[in-house]
């Protein structure tokens, strides 16, 4: 019986296209009062019927899916309850913060591990809520809207971020600007301090993309990123922080 009591039950529905791995997750969910499995789906054109006819208050997902990604589910529907990613793939272990994801759970999933989601579950955010955003490490894979499409992208692989407007675009390959739905702002709550610095108000960088840093006769400095032609103005507010970076 679980220590975890609400005085409503969540409905849960579960998506994976191995049904032994949906028995299995559906027997471990089964002893949580808060809980109700109302369903299952063994991939995304199901799970889009079933969310549409049922409403579901928590999604339990998996990723790799004959037919396309678990994460396609974000691309063919608004998803307003709360999701936690279920895999066997380790290096999808992404932060997620652009869809409403509670958790991440590797399979074989422990129930150790499930206790502490579903006490996120029960005890945090409601469904559609916003949850704590916790800052990322250089390896980590961020899923985030990139040119109006859900994308997986490796931070270390991003060699600065620009400005633009309530957005902002990442530069990943030579001479191509992507556009995300992040301001710098935002970027700069999660990325990780010791590898990307703010240069400017308009700029953000990874400083093992940097090239070269010179230094201009009015005591400001242009900033020459590696696959960029063009150099970044660097404020001299910022060039004391990036300094000690270097």
């Amino acid at each position: 019986m679980s220590r975890y009591r609400s005085s409503k039950k969540l409905k849960v529905l579960i998506i994976d296209d191995e049904w032994l791995i949906r028995e299995e997750l559906r027997s471990m969910l089964g002893v949580y009062e808060n809980l109700e499995v109302i369903g299952e789906a063994e991939n995304v054109d199901e799970a889009v019927t079933f969310i549409q006819n049922e409403a579901p208050d928590v999604i339990f997902l998996d990723i790799q899916m004959p037919g396309g990604s678990g994460f396609t589910l974000f691309d063919r529907m608004n998803i307003s309850c709360n999701v936690v990613f279920v895999t066997a793939y380790d290096e999808y272990a992404i932060k997620a913060f652009d869809v409403n994801a509670v958790d991440y759970l590797l399979k074989p999933v422990i129930k150790s591990r499930l206790d502490v989601t579903i006490k996120r579950l029960i005890e945090g955010s409601p469904a559609g809520g916003s949850h704590e955003i916790k800052r990322m490490t250089i390896d980590d894979v961020l899923y985030t809207v990139v040119d109006n499409s859900y994308r997986f992208v490796k931070l270390k692989k991003i060699k600065c971020i620009l400005a633009e407007g309530n957005y902002s675009f990442i530069v990943i390959q030579k001479d191509k600007k992507e556009l995300v739905t992040k301001t710098l702002k935002e970027w700069q709550k999660i990325l990780p301090e010791e590898e990307f610095i703010r240069i400017h108000r308009s700029a953000i960088v990874n400083v093992d993309s940097i090239v070269k840093i010179q230094h201009q006769k009015n005591r400001s400095n242009l900033v020459y990123i590696e696959g960029i032609p063009e150099a970044l103005e660097m404020s001299r507010r910022y060039a004391m922080k990036l300094k000690t970076k270097l």
